[in-house]
Formats: structure tokens, C-alpha cells, sequence
């Protein structure tokens, strides 16, 4: 991150006790780690608490960083069947926020539900975002201008600043890893491969799932297909249209195991996904497929990666739903392997188109 000259806020005492509040989502808490590392660094003797959504708990789970988590079901708390569980557990965790007395708490999300969290806390110190949404800014003691043309870990870093930290090295501290017995059953220790990620929560950030399978025909190694529950049949396309050069796992991993398989890969091919940050994260080479969205804001961050896309008018349109998704669709095969092959400028990838 280039150095920025931002205003500091002067500490009495260090704190001895902090919260992180960043539920989500799976991109956005691997963006927050560099942020967790500094913070880590340079508040040294202080406990840290971060508020997780569940299901995003394994990506920081034993983390050697974090006293504790806390972990919310935000999603079921939109249940209205189950408002009266809801009202109760939040009430609950309201409690046993307060009750932690928090020196500083750090509202990395901005969103109405994060701010109430924050000053549900009674924490002398409140920091969160100048845009933050939702009213969430109200309560916040202090806000940080993030801006918007900016990467998000950029972004949750400039907070890191304002409170002091040294954020001149960017770190993705990343739990110790282990051997993924998922990997070890498909192919051999020593076989290289490569992992696609066909999916996306947006279903205008997905390029054709026969597109990949075709890519992956292409390709001098095995790919693993990757992916939640959800993925399954976008990814099983995937190997169909692959010429029996790809093995979905998709639905089988937990957090931990997809990191791990992550850190092994040769390269990833990727829509704009949380797994794609995960890999940037890890130092991987990724190839990261992007239409609707920024990658000025969301791009694979860090030396290495390759941002693939066409120049269409309407993009970046930030848009969920659209019936004209040209900017994906225009993205040909013959381009993505191109570039995979120039990148990598190898015999080994000679076979490419």
C-alpha cells in the first residue's frame, strides 16, 4: 500500500481489550486479515474478540491472532418466524458484549446491524467509517474516511493508520495449515493441478460453466473444481464439458480444507468470489474473470495476479441481476487460456490455444 499521510488519533493508554466486527462476507473478512495483522502488532499486549457470521468461522478458527470469536447467525435473524429467538439471542449477546468492558471496538462492516453491535458494546472507543451505511456512523466515536475507488484492504487498513499502526507491509496471517486428505485422494502428492472457481453469490459474475469446462480440457494438469453446497451443479457442468480434465469437489470442503487446497494449487481460474481472495491471499497465481464489478475495488489483491475482462459500456455496473450480461459473456475461451499461457510462458502450457 502506497503511504498515505492520514490524521492519527492520540491514545491515553493502549487498549487491553478489543473487538473486530466483521461478520462478512468470506472476501471481505480474508480482505480484514492485514488489517488483523497490524492491529496485532502493534496493540501487542492487548486480547482481540472479532464478531463472525457463522459459517465464516473456519477461517479463523485456532487463528493464534484472535482471543475469541463470536460467532452470530445473522442470516436466521432475518427470519421473521423466529423473531422472538432472534429478539432474545440478541439481547443476549448484547449483554455479554457489554459485560467483555471493550477499551476500543472497530466496526470494519458499517452496516445498521454492525453499529448496533458496536454501541450495544459501551466501549469509550468506537471507530468505524465516515460512509458507513445504514445510520451505522452514529455510533461510532470516531469515523475514518474510507473512500470508494479504493481495494478494500486499502481500505480497512487506513483505519489500521488512523490508529496508529505501521501498515507499511501488507500480511495475510492465515492460521497453520495442514495436509488436505480431499486433494491426496484425487491425485498423486506430487501431480500439480490447478483449481476453478465456476461460482459467485452474484449470478451476473459468473462466465459460462461450459466455458470453464472447456478451459479446463485445454489445460496440461487436472483441475479441482471448487465450490459451496450451492455450486454443485455448476461445477458437475464444469467437469462434463471438460473431457474427464476436471474432478469437482465442490460441497465437500470446509473452510479450513479449501484454504489448504488452495495454498497447493498451481493456479486459479476465478469469477469475482470469496474463494479467489483466499487464493490471492495465499500468494497463488489467479486469473480472476470480472464483468459487473470493480476489480479496483475487489480484485485479486497483490503482485501476480491477472484480471481478465472486456470493455463494455455498461461495466462496472454493479448490478445482481441483469438481462444483458455481456460483460461476462463476451470473455472468450481462446482469451483466458491466451493469457494463462503468455503468463506463464513455459513448454508446460504450449498445448494452450
Amino acid at each position: 500500500m502506497p503511504k498515505l499521510l492520514l490524521k492519527t488519533i492520540k491514545l491515553t493508554k493502549p487498549p487491553q481489550k478489543i473487538l473486530i466486527i466483521k461478520p462478512s462476507s468470506l472476501g471481505d473478512v480474508v480482505h480484514s486479515l492485514p488489517f488483523l495483522d497490524v492491529i496485532r502488532d502493534f496493540f501487542h499486549d492487548a486480547e482481540i474478540h472479532w464478531v463472525i457470521s457463522k459459517g465464516l468461522e473456519g477461517l479463523l478458527e485456532d487463528h493464534p491472532m484472535v482471543n475469541k470469536l463470536w460467532i452470530i447467525n445473522k442470516d436466521q435473524w432475518k427470519n421473521l418466524k423466529k423473531v422472538k429467538n432472534t429478539v432474545s439471542e440478541v439481547r443476549h449477546l448484547f449483554r455479554e458484549l457489554r459485560n467483555e468492558a471493550y477499551d476500543m471496538v472497530i466496526d470494519l462492516q458499517g452496516l445498521l446491524r454492525s453499529g448496533l453491535l458496536t454501541i450495544a458494546t459501551g466501549a469509550p472507543l468506537r471507530v468505524g467509517f465516515k460512509e458507513a451505511r445504514e445510520g451505522s456512523r452514529l455510533f461510532y466515536t470516531h469515523r475514518v474516511e474510507g473512500g470508494k475507488e479504493i481495494h478494500a484492504v486499502d481500505r480497512y487498513l487506513k483505519v489500521a493508520a488512523f490508529l496508529g499502526c505501521d501498515i507499511t507491509d501488507v500480511c495475510f496471517p492465515f492460521p497453520l495449515s495442514f495436509n488436505s486428505l480431499l486433494v491426496t485422494r484425487h491425485l498423486s502428492l506430487s501431480e500439480d493441478y490447478a483449481v476453478i472457481v465456476p461460482g459467485a453469490r452474484w449470478k451476473t459474475k459468473i462466465w459460462p460453466a461450459e466455458r470453464f469446462g472447456k478451459l479446463a480440457s485445454l489445460l496440461p494438469l487436472k483441475s479441482l473444481v471448487i465450490g459451496s453446497r450451492a455450486d454443485v451443479d455448476i461445477s458437475n457442468r464444469v467437469v462434463e464439458c471438460s473431457g474427464g480434465n476436471a474432478i469437482s469437489i465442490a460441497g465437500r470442503t470446509d473452510l479450513k480444507e479449501l484454504r489448504e487446497i488452495m495454498r497447493g494449487a498451481k493456479f486459479v481460474v476465478s469469477n469475482d468470489s470469496g474463494p479467489m481472495h483466499i487464493a490471492a491471499a495465499l500468494g497463488v497465481p489467479v486469473f480472476a474473470i470480472f464483468g459487473p464489478t470493480s476489480p479496483a475495488r475487489t480484485g485479486p489483491y497483490g503482485y501476480g495476479h491477472v484480471v481478465i475482462r472486456e470493455e463494455v459500456s455498461c461495466a462496472p455496473c454493479f448490478k445482481k441481476r441483469c438481462k444483458d450480461t455481456r460483460c461476462m459473456d463476451s470473455v472468450t475461451i481462446e482469451k483466458v487460456s491466451g493469457i494463462i499461457k503468455e503468463k506463464f510462458k513455459n513448454p508446460y502450457f504450449y498445448s494452450l490455444p
